[in-house]
């Protein structure tokens, strides 16, 4: 009796803890899968204009009273007035003027860049309209469609930077410099003075000045591998060889030559059978070059000081902003860069490593729209948002607009910073981590890759490689975890993912699991010896080779698609800067013409589509087999 007695209490003490382990596991599960997302913190507002306005936005600026200045690709420019009420005003303040992608204010002025000039607008006779317009320098123009200028950015010595984008002919896939300083930055001055920055970009949408330091970014094609963000200093060559051929001018800072970069990268500029130019196409398993090879016999090409993978981080770079002090907490001195093609923002940390900047990029929030061309802060430390479409195409269900981003005061759980140390990272989070799931290295992913420096529109990943995490350190208060890594390369992109990392307080993974750091330099220093560090290491399954069989889900070709670029022109549903995956299934191909078309398109298929896709070679045949399986899935039976 007693022993039977004793059994039954064993079941029921075996049955509790198995019900309160399975229910604390569901717990766990349950919060990590409900973990909180981007706009749980991060809220986004449209800012209502009048009907009928159509705000394909150039320009954005905050001015000293608070009203916004927005300048539109159509010519006109308007002042917001109580622009974070709920009854903003817009006035017309200038009409008539050319593409305006860029406005500054200076001493009660507007400045603006039209396509050809740096104008300055003012009210003379404080009607609210501007009455004065005066050029204060014209370069050339063209008239070819794709010569945009950018900017103005002011100095502290209040002189001002402009850019300007490189043409593009009948072989759209070569970028030329038509006329002097297309491809070039340009120093200019209030008296109408212009001396030459710097040369070398190819559309260099996103000119900013930080801490009055001049900076920008490019958008991916022929010569640029990928986005970045790089420094822009006098007499540096960004990469593009097309404006090298006006180095030979007299107020040139530069004598290089596009012959000097074409006797190192093959120009790659192919003929057809029939005489035609043709795209040339990536080359699977050619030598190619680096940036970082061609830097060691050309001193004057500048290196990127971080890295915005393209499709991942946006596919049209655009502004580079800093968070001043006491906006959106626990980001305050960092970056934000927007993306025109993928509607979204990015979040950079820098740091200075031996003298030159590197540093970590993250996602920061996506939805907006339409493409997030300029980003402007409110005075209540909220964020104006201007955004366009047309031509470019974009995500988003808009072809412009005016949004407002705001912070709701919540700390979101999310990696703060990453320093680059001896022998890893430090990884710095916005939240106390759960300190046993941070001490096990399954935690923990780390590879780096680099792209090509070649004439092909853009680049895929190259050299890829798994860095493996040999140790980690977490800080006793839990914000912080050094992390030791082997194989660190310099000069290459270093994706690190903590997918197993959770925070105290609510067991939630981080919203953004991975960031981008660009290692261009290791620094000195003491490594952390083994005694001091945790090796331990669970069991963890390789999900990227655990594709289930029968039909796939979006979940499980994710990885492919990112993995190839394919999510930076295309989306499971909707119209980007290409079709819509389902909208692709619709034409019932074949498998094997899906592969087909990824590595030859045939533009001509789409021709609602403003933007030819590249051939993609290089995509792996058991990739696109899987991602076509995929695809023609969506397909819906009639």
């Amino acid at each position: 009796m007693k022993l039977v007695q004793s059994k039954n209490r064993m079941f029921r003490y075996t049955y509790f803890f198995s019900t309160a382990i399975l229910l604390l596991t569901s717990f766990m599960m349950l919060n990590a899968q409900e973990s909180a997302k981007e706009e749980d913190f991060f809220k986004i507002n449209k800012i209502h204009s009048p009907e009928g306005m159509v705000l394909e936005v150039g320009g954005l600026c905050t001015m000293p009273d608070g009203n916004l200045a927005v300048t539109t690709r159509r010519g006109d420019v308007y002042i917001v007035e109580n622009p974070t009420g709920v009854k903003p005003y817009f006035r017309k303040f200038a009409s008539g003027l050319h593409e305006v992608l860029g406005v500054a204010y200076k001493n009660g002025s507007l400045y603006v860049v039209q396509r050809g000039e740096l104008t300055r607008l003012h009210d003379s006779n404080m009607d609210g309209k501007a009455d004065v317009f005066e050029t204060i320098y014209a370069w050339p123009i063209s008239g070819n469609y794709h010569e945009y200028s950018y900017g103005p950015k002011i100095a502290s010595d209040g002189s001002f930077y402009v850019t300007l984008n490189l043409g593009f002919g009948d072989v759209w896939w070569h970028a030329e410099s038509f006329v002097p300083w297309r491809g070039w930055a340009l120093h200019i001055f209030e008296d109408g003075r212009m001396e030459p920055w710097a040369a070398g970009m190819r559309s260099p949408c996103g000119l900013s000045m930080i801490d009055d330091e001049l900076f920008y970014t490019d958008n991916q094609g022929d010569w640029v591998g990928s986005g970045s963000i790089m420094p822009l200093k006098k007499g540096a060559f960004m990469g593009h060889p097309a404006s090298l051929v006006w180095t030979s001018m007299p107020n040139s800072p530069l004598k290089l030559t596009r012959e000097d970069i074409y006797g190192k990268v093959n120009p790659r500029i192919e003929y057809g059978k029939e005489g035609g130019a043709v795209m040339p196409q990536d080359i699977v398993n050619e030598k190619f070059m680096t940036l970082m090879e061609v830097k060691k016999t050309t001193p004057e090409l500048q290196m990127p000081a971080v890295w915005l993978p393209h499709g991942i981080l946006g596919i049209s770079n655009s502004e580079i902003i800093k968070i001043p002090q006491g906006a959106f907490g626990p980001f305050e001195g960092q970056l934000l860069v927007g993306d025109q093609g993928q509607s979204m923002i990015s979040r950079v940390y820098m740091e200075k490593v031996k003298g030159e900047l590197q540093g970590i990029a993250w996602p920061f929030r996506s939805g907006f729209q339409s493409g997030v061309l300029r980003m402007s802060w409110a005075n209540d430390g909220s964020l104006f948002v201007g955004e366009t479409n047309r031509g470019w195409g974009s995500d988003g269900d808009a072809n412009e607009g005016l949004q407002r981003l705001y912070w709701n005061r919540k700390t979101p759980f999310e990696m703060k910073t990453v320093k680059a140390m001896p022998d890893g990272f430090e990884i710095e989070f916005t939240k106390p981590i759960d300190k046993a799931v941070a001490s096990d290295l399954s935690a923990y992913a780390v590879e780096s890759f680099i792209y090509k420096y070649q004439a092909v529109y853009g680049s895929p990943t190259q050299n890829t490689q798994k860095c493996a995490v040999k140790g980690v350190r977490v800080a006793a208060d839990g914000l912080k975890v050094r992390i030791v890594v082997e194989g660190l390369r310099t000069n290459y992109i270093h994706k690190i993912t903590l997918d197993g990392i959770r925070d105290v307080e609510n067991y939630y993974s981080l919203i953004h699991p991975t960031g981008y750091y660009t290692l261009n330099n290791i620094p000195d220093g003491e490594k952390l010896s083994l005694a001091s560090i945790s090796t331990k290491n669970s069991a963890k399954q390789d999900q990227s080779s655990s594709v289930t069989k029968g039909k796939l889900t979006y979940e499980q070709v994710k990885p492919l698609l990112i993995k190839n670029t394919c999510i930076a022109c295309h989306n499971a549903d909707k119209k980007q800067v290409g079709p819509a995956f389902k909208d692709i299934a619709q034409r019932n191909y074949s498998i094997e013409k899906i592969l087909e078309l990824i590595k030859n398109p045939q533009p001509q298929n789409w021709p609602d589509y403003s933007t030819p896709m590249a051939p993609m070679p290089q995509v792996p045949e058991a990739d696109a087999r899987k991602i076509a399986a995929w695809i023609n899935s969506l397909a819906v039976k009639k």
